[in-house]
């Protein structure tokens, strides 16, 4: 049984789990596991858990988790990314978003806030994600949930797009922020990027690429062993809870 964890940045276009999946075989790994969602479209950091690392799976789902996302202002999707339909936009005279209008939007979204989960996503309603229901044309009405934002920094603005620095808690969606932000600036927005950079301890810069993975003639070289994981994240074992 292979045993670690693997920082990979995820590539665009795979979901997470095949980019798991496409780890594993390279690996050669019996048992694997990650700790958090990437859609498709976004890239960044997974963090991969195998054989034994699974035990961490339940702390990193916790763990607060940072971002740089890209807005473009304009128009808002169903889906609230790019990958969506186009269901609202901007007036002609829109000619885009101003730096004070934006940094005054985003100082309203820092510290704890309320954020309506998405009708894409795979929050169960009867046992069947709401995803499959938003396909079918349905919105169900789901109950605001309180998330933080520890910062949320702007970096770039050409007027019609931003790039923005996020970290976050657990259950918090991009997607829904940027979707919420284009609203309070009355011109729509949505999301048409997203790096994860941070998952917990774990930081996008360790992390391998999957080619790169792929093309090492000893990719198991790439594991973090389980004597270097971040104290705190395994559970204790029966002797540590006597010691406590």
């Amino acid at each position: 049984m292979l045993d670690g964890v693997l920082l990979l940045d995820k590539p665009e276009g795979l979901s997470s789990s095949h980019a798991l999946q496409r780890a594993k075989r390279a690996l050669d790994a019996r048992k694997a596991g990650h700790t958090g969602t990437l859609d498709p479209f976004a890239t960044g950091l997974l963090v991969c858990c195998l054989g034994r690392a699974t035990k961490i799976s339940g702390h990193m789902l916790d763990a607060d988790k940072s971002y740089i996302a890209t807005l473009r202002f304009g128009q808002e999707t169903d889906s609230g990314d790019l990958t969506g339909h186009i269901v609202s936009e901007a007036g002609p005279d829109f000619t885009g978003v101003q730096r004070a209008d934006l940094e005054r939007v985003l100082a309203e979204f820092r510290g704890r806030i309320e954020q309506i989960p998405p009708m894409y996503s795979a929050l169960k309603r009867d046992g069947k994600p709401l995803y499959e229901y938003a396909r079918q044309g349905i919105e169900l009405e789901r109950p605001p949930r309180q998330v933080t934002l520890h910062k949320l920094e702007l970096l770039e603005l050409d007027g019609m797009q931003a790039r923005i620095e996020v970290e976050c808690s657990k259950g918090t969606y991009i997607r829904t922020l940027a979707q919420d932000i284009g609203r309070r600036l009355g011109c729509g927005a949505h999301l048409a990027a997203l790096r994860r950079t941070a998952v917990g301890p774990f930081r996008l810069e360790d992390a391998v690429g999957l080619e790169a993975l792929q093309a090492m003639p000893d990719p198991q070289a790439a594991l973090m062993a389980m004597n270097a994981l971040p104290a705190g994240l395994l559970p204790a074992t029966p002797k540590q809870k006597d010691e406590l």
